[in-house]
């Protein structure tokens, strides 16, 4: 059964677990990334064939397979994926930032231009579950940004990918796709090998080995961040659906036993009858092992004496998922701080970020969201800034410069400056 806490037996910072499973991973990862770095396509097969059953004949997916794909998954489906595509598309285009230019004293020119990333490679996972989803939220970003090309790396099992996957790239624009995956896709996107091109940025979600590799190359490569495992936390009143929270806080933990699912709510029978619903629809679940385990480990329903103070615990959570299942969500809007994504209602499943919404669902977890942010067209742009003078212009600033680097006793910063006036 989950836990039922009062609000002041618990740590707000310490209500969702932060532990991951990572014993032995570092050094197998590093032991990874060395090979294919040396080794290149040479090393990337033999862990094909390791991990995945088979080394592909090609690692590059040819137009024919994209083909397959669209015939071998039905219409309907491919029909909702572009929806979500323009949706996301949507949403995201409101994001793009703007080169400018400032010319307010005379002779002086000062600017700032935003260009888009050249490459980027996004990693799609292939294990336990298959997320086309994933796809279209980190790609669409990217090409709404202006990437040149963005390349996609995804496991193979015996040389096969889910054609849901390849539909779903094609939709969201994906320019190179290749039969690639754990640690060594990572290495092989952040060093390149003979195939597979080296990238500027590496974002996607993954496991524990793909996490750590992104974590390994970061540096030699940008990578979006170190996700944490699924967490949700939803604040709740006492004229809630008990059967609508179960379902919702059932929806994260299905992803993974590390999976965090958590109920604030100021009324202690809607705490007791969400308690007794989540053990009814856990048996419904295909997914009920996984399920049950993040309930029953990671899962809380906390009491708190007024919505006030359970949104205050909140924001000291940083939930990567927050839900307002309230009647008057927007009266508490500007309250929250720190949330990766918030969902507004009593009808706003958090199901409904994952797929098709708009908003994305790639999104900082272990409480980073006091600091970062979600994925945006933000993440696939970098920006520089330009400086003009004339003559004229620096010789009204000159003994100021001259003035603040001596303070810093940089001699040669201030005569790179006077030099130009000593005759």
């Amino acid at each position: 059964m989950i836990k039922i806490l009062n609000y002041s037996e618990i740590n707000g910072a310490n209500i969702f677990s932060r532990e991951t499973s990572s014993s032995g991973v570092e050094d197998i990862v590093s032991e990874i990334l060395r090979n294919v770095k040396e080794k290149k396509d040479a090393a990337l097969l033999d862990y094909c064939a390791q991990f995945d059953g088979t080394a592909p004949e090609a690692l590059e997916v040819s137009p024919e397979e994209i083909q397959e794909a669209f015939a071998a998954v039905d219409n309907k489906f491919v029909n909702i994926l572009k929806k979500a595509s323009e949706n996301i598309t949507t949403f995201h285009s409101c994001q793009v930032r703007n080169s400018f230019i400032l010319n307010e004293c005379k002779g002086v020119i000062t600017g700032q231009k935003v260009v888009p990333l050249d490459k980027v490679g996004l990693y799609v996972p292939g294990g336990t579950a298959t997320y086309p989803s994933s796809v279209l939220m980190n790609c669409l970003p990217a090409k709404i940004a202006g990437v040149k090309e963005i390349i996609m790396v995804t496991p193979a099992k015996y040389g096969k990918i889910n054609p849901i996957i390849l539909v779903a790239a094609k939709i969201a624009g994906v320019d190179r796709i290749f039969k690639a995956g754990g640690a060594q896709a990572i290495a092989a996107l952040a060093y390149g090998t003979e195939t597979i091109p080296k990238v500027d940025k590496i974002v996607g979600p993954g496991n524990a080995f793909v996490a750590e590799a992104k974590k390994q190359v970061f540096g030699v490569v940008d990578i979006d961040m170190i996700a944490g495992p699924s967490e949700i936390l939803i604040v709740a009143d006492q004229t809630c659906n008990a059967h609508y929270i179960a379902a919702d806080m059932l929806s994260q933990a299905e992803h993974d036993k590390m999976a965090s699912a958590v109920l604030i709510t100021d009324s202690p029978e809607l705490a007791q009858t969400v308690s007794l619903e989540l053990e009814n629809q856990l048996s419904l679940l295909p997914r009920e092992e996984i399920a049950r385990c993040s309930i029953e480990n990671n899962g809380k329903i906390i009491i708190t004496r007024d919505i006030e103070t359970a949104i205050d615990m909140a924001n000291e959570i940083a939930p990567e998922h927050l839900e307002l299942c309230l009647d008057n969500p927007f009266d508490y809007l500007d309250r929250i701080r720190h949330a990766g994504s918030v969902f507004m209602g009593k009808n706003c499943p958090e199901a409904l970020g994952d797929y098709f919404a708009g908003p994305n669902h790639t999104l900082p977890t272990n409480g980073t969201a006091r600091f970062s942010s979600p994925l945006s067209v933000d993440d696939f742009v970098k920006k520089y800034q330009y400086t003009y003078y004339t003559k004229s212009a620096l010789s009204k600033v000159a003994d100021d410069i001259a003035y603040f680097a001596e303070q810093e006793g940089l001699l040669a910063h201030a005569r790179s400056v006077t030099v130009r006036f000593d005759e």
